[in-house]
């Protein structure tokens, strides 16, 4: 009897770090795959398992968990062109999960998709989502809106700015519920760091806790220290970093002026939708003693530099062409753009998080007797 349970046990274990996924997809490319992608603690991808759509539209995968929770992504048939619709999904053993997904991206770029099951990590993975596109929902109309009347751009960035605290608190009230589940980490992608550094705080001593060896978990407890570094009062680290003309060009060599670090990219449409309010912005200081020094996470050079001359940026531009693993957005600790960080005479980091009118109001007291 003593080995029978012990063996029933056994088994209890090991389902319990089993999972399934069983997808459907809308619309599938004929003789392509999907492809199930572990992705590392590093951010690295990579294929595990792979399966061509049955007649109807439909595959299933099946595996052990890795490092006992871990994040996948589905690649819908892995295509360049147009990119391929990918879905990620948290486990952590023992799920049977249901996925829907159009299978292709629309003309947006992004693809529908639901994902079914009861667990917390799904769970909240749906409703951080919900959050996400709400928002994104309203930041499409205001830039219709303001595309049509310019002048209501106060009234617009004003409804923003109440828009986005009411969002943070949203997923902030989400984080207690979320426990040490590995969906709190990716709840933080949705929290600016600039202003929400307790709560980052908050999770990562939760999950050191309750799991201080995961491969995750570690280089989230790695990256938060290296963030504080980076905080108001501290030394700018180093970027060096190649310019559209060949040469690198580092943000010491700027020392002696107020830099604004920019984080952008020409994909990125808020940081596009920002420009011609930075470009305003650095029109009225560069004499005084003002310059920026944006950080492109462009990926294809060919359209960093399109986006540089289409939307008149001639201030300092640099870029390892690395998208999120450029070694500018490593140093800071960048996963969102745009991102911020003034620096004074000394590169000494005085502000984060400046956009728009609070740049200006920022600058205007800076520059104020100069």
């Amino acid at each position: 009897m003593r080995i029978i349970g012990f063996l029933l046990l056994l088994a209890t274990v090991v389902q319990a770090q089993n999972f399934e996924l069983h997808i459907q997809a809308k619309t599938v490319i004929p003789g392509k795959k999907i492809y199930l992608e572990y992705v590392n603690e590093v951010g690295k991808v990579i294929k595990i398992d792979s399966a061509v759509p049955s007649a109807l539209n439909k595959v299933s995968f099946k595996g052990k968990v890795k490092d006992q929770g871990a994040f996948y992504l589905l690649n819908f048939f892995d295509t360049e062109a147009p990119k391929p619709q990918k879905v990620l999904v948290i486990l952590e053993g023992g799920e049977t999960i249901d996925i829907e997904a159009d299978g292709v991206n629309g003309e947006d770029g992004k693809g529908n998709f639901t994902l079914k099951g009861n667990y917390p990590n799904i769970k909240y993975m749906v409703e951080l989502m919900a959050i996400s596109k709400d928002m994104e929902a309203k930041v499409r109309k205001w830039n219709q809106e303001i595309q049509v009347d310019p002048k209501q751009e106060k009234r617009i960035q004003a409804e923003f700015t109440q828009a986005q605290a009411a969002s943070t608190a949203k997923i902030k009230a989400l984080i207690p519920e979320m426990g040490s589940h590995l969906v709190a980490l990716w709840a933080t992608n949705f929290l600016p760091a600039e202003k929400e550094m307790a709560s980052l705080e908050e999770i990562a001593n939760r999950l050191a806790k309750a799991r201080p060896n995961h491969p995750q978990v570690k280089q989230f407890l790695a990256n938060l220290q290296r963030l504080q570094g980076v905080n108001e009062g501290a030394m700018a680290p180093e970027i060096n970093l190649a310019t559209p003309e060949g040469p690198n060009l580092a943000l010491s060599s700027l020392r002696g002026k107020y830099v604004l670090i920019d984080f952008w990219a020409s994909w990125c449409g808020p940081c596009r939708r920002e420009n011609p309010n930075v470009v305003k912005t650095y029109a009225a200081y560069k004499d005084k003693g003002f310059e920026i020094y944006g950080v492109s996470l462009d990926q294809d050079r060919a359209a960093w530099l399109k986006a540089i001359e289409s939307d008149q940026i001639v201030w300092k531009h640099v870029s390892d062409l690395k998208y999120w693993s450029s070694a500018g957005a490593q140093a800071y600790q960048v996963n969102s753009i745009p991102q911020t960080f003034l620096l004074d005479k000394e590169g000494r980091i005085i502000a984060k998080g400046l956009r728009g009118a609070a740049l200006d109001q920022y600058l205007a007291q800076l520059f104020k007797d100069k």
